[in-house]
């Protein structure tokens, strides 16, 4: 087993992981109109040191990328993994604390393993999602049958969300930016102030999200964005039902009857406005 600090991918530093690493710090740099030895001084190390990480002839440690990701507020993932001079970064999801990474555990084979958060665990979870020795103290599992993405298992608790009964676990697959988030959709939210919550989402406020319960008995509220630290999107449910009709075909008929309510409002609105 291994525990990796990428989304999707092991930095392990080959040819095209070193070229977006220099090419991103270079711009990065120079898009902060800082020089090197300024910018090595900020770093603790000397301007040579930082040189050989900017021309590709090192490999620069953790230490350094996790310095060289608070420095310019942006995470080690997208360093690593993306070309940041063809994205705009600043439309990406911004986490309150400069969260930098995700940790995740993968085989020997590098597929992911699906870390299962239980009961016991979920105190733990919000003070551990970035801490890899926590994440590597969790269970595992693996589906295949789920698509491409992060994904981890998450108690539920309570009656708010029927039909997911009490100490289910449900799957969610990992949300990289807040845009990515569907209105009327179910996600696992990881937030500072209410920790650990099951809901379904919609995007209908400006800086926040508004969470919905299934079970009308419990009030709507409001998240900031600035109080989000993990989204997960709803993939599957683990858990026994006695129910005739399985989750996943309940969770396709709740969609399908949000998409006819929100039609038939707009065709209100539509008709009261003419």
């Amino acid at each position: 087993m291994i525990t990796i600090f990428c989304i999707f991918a092991v930095p392990n530093y080959n040819k095209l992981i070193m070229s977006l690493f220099s090419d991103n710090i270079r711009a990065l740099r120079v898009k902060h109109k800082i020089s090197q030895e300024k910018l090595a001084g900020n770093l603790s190390i000397t301007r040579g040191r930082y040189v050989k990480y900017e021309d590709g002839t090192s490999e620069a440690p953790y230490d350094i990328l996790k310095k060289i990701a608070l420095y310019f507020h942006t995470s080690i993932d997208l360093i690593l993994s993306v070309d940041i001079r063809k994205i705009n970064i600043e439309n990406l999801i911004k986490l309150e604390g400069n969260r930098l990474i995700l940790p995740i555990q993968v085989d020997n084979f590098g597929e992911n393993y699906i870390e299962i958060v239980s009961q016991k665990a979920k105190a733990g979870y919000l003070n551990g999602y970035a801490d890899p020795e926590y994440i590597e103290s969790l269970q595992q599992v693996s589906l295949p049958f789920l698509g491409p993405g992060k994904h981890r298992g998450f108690p539920v608790e309570g009656d708010s969300m029927p039909p997911h009964e009490d100490g289910s676990i449900i799957v969610g697959r990992y949300v990289e930016r807040l845009g990515e988030v569907m209105d009327g959709r179910t996600y696992i939210l990881i937030t500072k102030s209410e920790g650990m919550v099951y809901k379904r989402l919609n995007k209908n406020k400006k800086n926040a999200l508004v969470l919905e319960s299934d079970n009308s008995f419990y009030p709507n509220y409001e998240v900031k964005a600035s109080d989000i630290l993990e989204i997960w999107e709803y993939e599957c449910n683990i858990g026994r039902s006695d129910k005739k009709q399985t989750l996943s075909e309940t969770e396709s008929m709740k969609e399908l009857l949000l998409e006819v309510k929100r039609e038939v409002m707009e065709i209100k609105n539509n008709t009261s406005n003419t």
